[in-house]
């Protein structure tokens, strides 16, 4: 099977499917630094014309650009071909339920500019102006010839403000809000920019996908613990959306909880939970950044919430593992990294105990981007649908 990141989807030859041989050149490129006209005609299988041809339009958008010549080896000198970072940008938005966090990527996921806030709650009165207002002064700060280079906005954030907002304190002014506000329209309205939604999880999974180094794991489930539980999956290369953007909702899975009750996960892997367990003990919940917070005063009640939440997340993954054929799960959070190490130990230590009918249980293994995973995603799914997805919807004009 074919990993899409590489450079290979054959290209064709038929004219009118020249933006996916584009696509397929611009990738090939992408992910071999420095490659010749003459390895692309081989990679991609289109005639070395061809090849010349579109190598020779995309130079002429500024997407590549080319290195010096290559002298001394057999045969016609080589020049090497390069994509050119600066040649796209895009903005990440995550609107998360204590945070939001705007993230300016270039089209090599390089962080350009940045802000973000904790916050009690997402506000709907205000977001709006918050995020249009931010979003401005960042392009201000950018050349003015990059600023006609900014693709568009990718917003990520859960699917159900409107629903359970009200799990963070008593607010029903802001469940009627959230119901009443497109927060996609809203933006693109203020911002004059293209804005795609994304759920958090599935972009969060997307930009562990994507920095992930070659070979990329094909099928696998994304765990991530933040204030509920966000989640992904990648199915035979492919980030698995549904016909809403929002599958893979592996945190409103039941599982069994404290006493033998079933809880969806998000009442139990999340720091929604250990919030709850540190304000019955007496304890101010957490609040602000969680890289902020005081994360060694709060055993032995910390240490007990990993525990709870390593049991969940192992049936959690046993059961999506039993529906996608996924053979290994990324977990990823807000946690400092040695309590993600202790969450996974736990995670594992509860996925032996779980029987299993026909395969080996799924690896574990850890996430390596925490926090900015969610924004960074998406950023880069933006970038991914106009320059290099070869889904004919993303190809449409």
């Amino acid at each position: 099977m074919t990993d899409f990141f590489e450079p290979a989807g054959r290209g064709v030859q038929h004219a009118s499917l020249r933006a996916a041989n584009r696509r397929a050149v611009l990738t090939t490129i992408t992910f071999s630094p420095g490659i010749s006209n003459a390895d692309i005609s081989r990679r991609t299988g289109l005639a070395p014309q061809t090849a010349s041809a579109i190598v020779s339009e995309l130079e002429a958008d500024d997407l590549v650009y080319r290195g010096e010549v290559l002298r001394g080896r057999r045969g016609q000198p080589a020049t090497p071909l390069f994509l050119n970072y600066d040649s796209a940008y895009a903005f990440g938005v995550e609107v998360g339920w204590r945070h939001l966090d705007i993230l300016l990527i270039n089209l090599g996921s390089r962080h350009i500019d940045r802000y973000r806030r904790d916050y009690a709650y997402p506000d709907a009165a205000t977001i709006v102006d918050e995020l249009a207002g931010n979003i401005a002064a960042m392009m201000e700060r950018l050349d003015a010839p990059k600023r006609h280079r900014v693709a568009g906005i990718g917003l990520a954030s859960p699917s159900t403000f409107a629903r359970n907002v009200e799990l963070l304190g008593d607010l029903p002014e802001q469940s009627a809000a959230w119901k009443a506000l497109d927060l996609r329209a809203a933006i693109e309205d203020r911002t004059g920019l293209a804005t795609q939604t994304y759920n958090d999880g599935n972009a969060a999974c997307w930009a562990q996908l994507v920095t992930t180094p070659p070979p990329r794991p094909a099928n696998f489930a994304y765990l991530f613990v933040g204030t509920f539980l966000g989640a992904g999956v990648v199915s035979q290369h492919t980030l698995w959306e549904g016909p809403t953007g929002n599958s893979a909702n592996l945190g409103s899975m039941l599982v069994t909880g404290p006493g033998g009750t079933r809880q969806f996960g998000h009442s139990i892997a999340s720091t929604y939970a250990l919030g709850k367990r540190l304000e019955a003990a007496g304890l101010p919940a957490p609040a602000g950044n969680p890289r902020d917070w005081p994360w060694a005063q709060w055993e032995p009640h910390l240490s007990a919430w990993i525990a709870e939440a390593g049991a969940a997340l192992a049936e959690i993954v046993l059961n999506a593992a039993a529906v996608i054929e996924v053979d290994q799960a990324i977990i990823d959070g807000v946690l400092p990294r040695p309590l993600l190490d202790q969450l996974i130990a736990e995670t594992k230590a509860a996925m032996a105990t779980l029987p299993w009918l026909t395969f080996d249980h799924p690896r574990i293994s850890a996430g390596h981007l925490g926090p900015d995973a969610a924004p960074l995603g998406a950023g880069q799914l933006p970038l991914f649908k106009k320059y290099f997805s070869r889904d004919l919807a993303d190809m449409l004009p």
